[in-house]
């Protein structure tokens, strides 16, 4: 069992990830309302994260450490995620009279029915969803598996950073759990809305469409904010770590917006737009009522504009931290600008309090 439905303990550093950095977010909660206590964000070594999977183990326990550190966070047990890619996800029916221990008996009994890997390589939970419309006998279980070292990999970096790891979600969960903060910055009924969440990361882009508060569709491509900084890279002749200040803090020529920043715009717009089209060649979707930017990119100043202008869809940003009060360490420009790569971040940190 790899624990995407553990139950809650004790708070959770939600402890995302990605192909660049480390972010990690430590949430209380007090009458309903949620407090940042404890943010910081720590750059990877380069490859040390690639297409999802971690190669460099020393070198992510490294950083965990050091963005521990930096954000002063007071738990020491956390949750992370696994790529919505790397896992199997199944509803399967059972006997609703069966106790927790006998479901998972069978499962795994049963497990290499819906499971095309070696069940010695694979990690398993579930979770009971309800009762099954077709017969109220049985209820509906939620199947999720993942090759186990993918867990364990994750395991071993946060165990090198000082960390236990509790529960490992997937990370399509965990940005829809974040955005149900981001919902009520949609207006009136955003339950009814169909909402296209496109998270920009670094080398990444992950469409996710909503549609009556349920995840109908996710999708995986290559592009993301590593191309802005290879271009800064290649037309200002400086290195990769230079580069990549220099996108964040400014100082560039006068011809950078122009030269290098429009452009890559455009392609950001490209990429929205051909996401959007597979996702209505593939349901019976021609529309949706909103577009809501996630990931490191999603922070360029003008392109929520530029999306909504050109589609004629409204656009925003996503920030869960709208309606949440910090603590007195957490610097509020710093978190304002990473708002929208914390995502996952936040949706893992919220496993505290389920």
């Amino acid at each position: 069992m790899f624990g995407i439905f553990s139950k809650k303990s004790t708070i959770y550093l939600g402890l995302d990830i990605s192909s660049t950095s480390v972010k990690l977010l430590e949430l209380s909660q007090s009458n309903g309302r949620y407090r940042v206590e404890a943010y910081a964000v720590e750059p990877l070594p380069p490859n040390a994260v690639v297409e999802k999977n971690i190669g460099d183990v020393e070198g992510v326990g490294e950083a965990i450490k050091r963005v521990v550190s930096r954000s002063k966070a007071s738990s020491r047990t956390a949750a992370v995620a696994v790529a919505g890619s790397a896992v199997i996800t199944k509803t399967i029916e059972m006997d609703a009279e069966l106790s927790d221990d006998d479901m998972e008996n069978q499962i795994v009994v049963e497990a290499d029915q819906y499971i095309p890997y070696p069940l010695d390589e694979v990690a398993i939970d579930f979770e009971v969803q309800g009762v099954s419309p077709r017969n109220p006998e049985q209820v509906e279980v939620l199947l999720a598996a993942c090759r186990k070292e993918n867990v364990e990999m994750r395991e071993a970096a946060l165990e090198l950073g000082g960390l236990k790891a509790r529960i490992v979600d997937i990370e399509a969960h965990a940005m829809k759990r974040a955005f149900d903060l981001v919902k009520p910055q949609l207006g009136d009924n955003p339950e009814d809305l169909v909402v296209a969440i496109i998270d920009i990361g670094a080398t990444m882009t992950t469409v996710s469409v909503l549609a009556e508060d349920r995840s109908i569709y996710t999708r995986e491509q290559l592009f993301g904010g590593k191309q802005l900084t290879e271009d800064i890279q290649r037309r200002y002749g400086l290195s990769f770590e230079e580069a990549g200040l220099a996108k964040k803090q400014g100082g560039l020529p006068d011809d950078y917006d122009s030269e290098v920043l429009q452009p890559f715009k455009e392609a950001v717009l490209q990429q929205v737009t051909r996401s959007l089209q597979f996702f209505f060649s593939s349901s019976q979707y021609d529309d949706v009522d909103f577009i809501v930017l996630a990931g490191g990119t999603a922070s360029i100043e003008g392109l929520p504009d530029m999306v909504e202008d050109k589609l004629g869809t409204p656009t925003i940003v996503a920030n869960p931290f709208v309606d949440m009060s910090l603590a007195s360490k957490v610097d509020a420009n710093a978190l304002a600008n990473d708002a929208p790569a914390m995502m996952i971040a936040c949706g893992l940190a919220m496993r505290s309090f389920e």
